[in-house]
């Protein structure tokens, strides 16, 4: 591993206003789109392997089976973790590699890996938090109907209850689900990532099947002892394209698919109006289970979205997304900020906006907050807009915390460039460049990796 000069010149700025003692700083990552070794000690395929094979798919063709090749180099990626003085480490179980059909048989070379990693992040003075789901459903569950059929949610509390039993005895802090909003609508509403279905509305079963296995999850965790468990949604601000009518009920409308679809059933036990005639039955005995408290929840925040009524004027296509003319809403751009290299607007004070907005919506129903993603993309070493990026949220973060919401932490997405979904190689979200021109997959640690860390060391 190469790595920039011990005391590399960073670009100015204020000290960041001090954090709690205890709170958590980390990183985070995903099984898919680090681990590699797709073929290796009996991992099963999954639904991204079989997306990523149809041609058209993937923005340059590419696909995870060696990804940042994490599965083998995951001591030198802890290395990095230590060095950087978090105190957490988001990772994900891939279901197929403990699982290879879904259900049945466990894979006990799967479970070797993760019990490797989780000794490795305990000797290394990181805590290890698993998410034990993202976005990586096992093939053969797919191809039986996937998120579509109740069933799956079952086979997940099962997959569930086998990790526990293997790793609970090292790991206090548990995530169930990752970004349910995001499979749903992008996976079965829109088919830009896996499966690829284009049911639009007709992909809300996969919504609350989600929120089912999640509930089933929390259930099989608290048997097992666990203290400490929440869900990482995706939430950010809808802003309406103007004042009129017409554009604030867009709006609002879209902002009941990405906030409170995803929030309510968790935190309040209940559908917004009119989602629950939509759902498949029997939705009111599922919420009594996917209501369970939770210990903290998890929001994963990148930017606002702009929304207005439908217009075949306004552009169909978003982040590599296209919005079909039938859908009552169309998305419009975040004027007035600057934009990642993905194309996102940067917006810090957003995120006190959310955080604010969560605290008066749910008040004492909403428990402590964990950002469990924020980050951006850029190229290059010098990363000097990344720094820029997370500084603002830090303190924007720490405004929402000034305002009486209860914040715990903060996982920056993400540790390592990695293949990023359906863009492929193309963005980098990592504090820690990897070489995917040079094929050598060479970790070295960016501008921003540094500044983070000495961030860490000025709060302890």
């Amino acid at each position: 591993m190469t790595s920039l000069p011990p005391d590399p010149a960073l670009p100015a700025h204020s000290p960041l206003p001090r954090f709690p003692a205890n709170f958590l700083w980390g990183v985070s990552t995903s099984a898919h789109q680090i681990e590699g070794a797709a073929r290796e000690d009996g991992r099963g395929p999954s639904s991204w392997d079989a997306f990523a094979a149809e041609p058209g798919r993937i923005k340059d063709a590419s696909d995870a089976s060696v990804a940042v090749d994490h599965y083998h180099r995951y001591p030198q990626d802890v290395e990095l973790l230590k060095n950087l003085g978090v105190g957490g480490y988001r990772f994900s179980v891939s279901w197929s590699r403990v699982l290879p059909q879904g259900a049945g048989a466990v894979n006990t070379a799967g479970l070797d890996f993760y019990d490797r990693l989780v000794d490795a992040l305990c000797e290394a003075g990181v805590r290890p938090v698993p998410t034990l789901f993202h976005w990586d459903t096992p093939l053969a569950l797919e191809e039986a109907g996937g998120w579509l059929q109740r069933d799956t949610a079952y086979r997940f509390a099962a997959y569930v209850d086998v990790v526990a039993a293997r790793l609970g005895d090292r790991v206090g802090r548990w995530i169930t689900l990752n970004e349910p909003a995001e499979l749903t609508m992008l996976g079965h509403a829109l088919g830009a990532h896996a499966p690829g279905k284009r049911l639009l509305f007709d992909a809300l079963p996969v919504a609350h099947h989600q929120l089912l296995a999640h509930g089933l999850a929390v259930d099989v965790l608290r048997t097992r002892g666990s203290g400490s468990i929440g869900i990482a949604n995706s939430h950010g601000p809808t802003w309406p394209a103007s004042d009129s009518e017409e554009d604030r009920a867009a709006a609002d409308f879209y902002d009941l698919l990405l906030n409170r679809l995803f929030a309510e059933p968790v935190l309040l036990g209940a559908y917004p109006d009119g989602i629950a005639d939509m759902l498949p039955g029997p939705v009111a005995d599922d919420l009594k289970l996917i209501s369970e408290p939770l210990d903290w929840y998890g929001i994963n925040y990148y930017q606002p979205t702009g929304v207005g009524a439908p217009d075949p004027k306004a552009p169909t296509e978003f982040a590599g997304i296209t919005v079909p003319p039938e859908m009552p809403f169309s998305l419009r751009p975040v004027e007035g900020h600057p934009r990642t290299a993905f194309d996102w607007a940067v917006v810090p004070e957003a995120l006190t906006e959310l955080l604010v907005s969560f605290r008066d919506r749910y008040g004492d129903r909403l428990p402590p907050v964990v950002i469990t993603e924020n980050g951006c993309s850029y190229p290059g070493l010098d990363d000097r807009e990344r720094i820029g990026f997370l500084d603002g949220h830090l303190r924007a973060l720490h405004d929402a915390m000034e305002a009486g919401v209860d914040v715990r932490g903060y996982f920056v997405w993400s540790l390592l460039d990695n293949w990023e979904w359906a863009e492929g190689y193309a963005q980098r979200f990592g504090l820690v460049h990897v070489d995917f021109d040079g094929g050598t997959l060479d970790r070295t640690p960016k501008a921003s990796y540094h500044w983070f860390r000495r961030t860490l060391q000025a709060q302890h």
